[in-house]
């Protein structure tokens, strides 16, 4: 099985689980993957995902023996993932424990908070072999770090260090491996303390707000604002604050 799906409580735990190939996407991966992330969004007692893998690697990419060539002669459609056309807006939390590179580092851009083993790697590979970043690479990374830092790893095809990708702000955290799950779990948990429905709408909003102007940006959180006001979570979240008690959320 190329990925393993476990849910405790209310947090998934995704695990790409290819560690003889460094958990590189192959067409089944691929499927799997996507069907997970569906799965973790379509569940209503499921808040946060942590996508990590298996082994010595986060994943390396494109499995390029199996993936890259039905890929380029149209015999395999890449199904909608959360790198390219698969909207999430629960939170993703990326526990980087090796290698992320090219697609894998891309699989890190997509997710919204990144912690990283000591021992990580950071890179786009993909110029070595005549090809460019095919999973948002060449938007995310630019918007993630220095757009001179993004330009020297996808033009030149070098790699970065943990300690280098925490320096520029591409990781939210650098931590010992054996810390790694605890840490991403920890930070889920916390998550999973506030109301649902306000941090799905955040998450919306950051990510929609992105590529719009400011204007734009500021009227989409007002909608956003607007919509969720009148909710259950908001009146217990309020009663509970002011009660000096914890909320008890209800996603609605």
């Amino acid at each position: 099985m190329g990925l393993l799906y476990e849910k405790e409580d209310k947090i998934v735990t995704i695990t790409l689980n290819r560690p003889e190939a460094l958990n590189a996407l192959d067409p089944e991966t691929c499927l799997e993957f996507s069907s997970a992330v569906i799965r973790f969004r379509d569940d209503p007692e499921a808040l946060v995902a942590i996508i990590t893998g298996a082994g010595k690697a986060f994943c390396v990419g494109a499995d390029i023996k199996k993936l890259v060539p039905v890929w380029a002669d149209g015999s395999f459609q890449v199904p909608p993932m959360i790198m390219r056309g698969l909207d999430v807006w629960k939170p993703l939390i990326a526990a980087i424990n090796g290698a992320a590179l090219g697609g894998g580092l891309e699989v890190a851009l997509a997710c919204d908070l990144r912690i990283a083993a000591e021992n990580a790697i950071f890179g786009q590979p993909e110029v070595r072999w005549s090809l460019i970043p095919g999973w948002g690479g060449t938007q995310r990374l630019p918007r993630a770090i220095p757009e001179v830092k993004a330009a020297e790893l996808i033009l030149m095809g070098t790699n970065i260090d943990a300690n280098e990708a925490y320096r520029l702000g591409l990781v939210n955290r650098v931590v010992p491996l054996a810390e790694l799950l605890p840490t991403a779990k920890k930070w889920a948990a916390k998550i999973c303390d506030n109301g649902p429905l306000g941090v799905r709408a955040a998450k919306e909003a950051m990510i929609r707000g992105s590529s719009m102007s400011l204007e734009d940006g500021v009227r989409l959180e007002e909608l956003l604002f607007e919509n969720i006001l009148n909710t259950e979570d908001v009146k217990e979240g309020l009663q509970a604050f002011s009660e000096k008690r914890k909320p008890e959320y209800k996603g609605r």
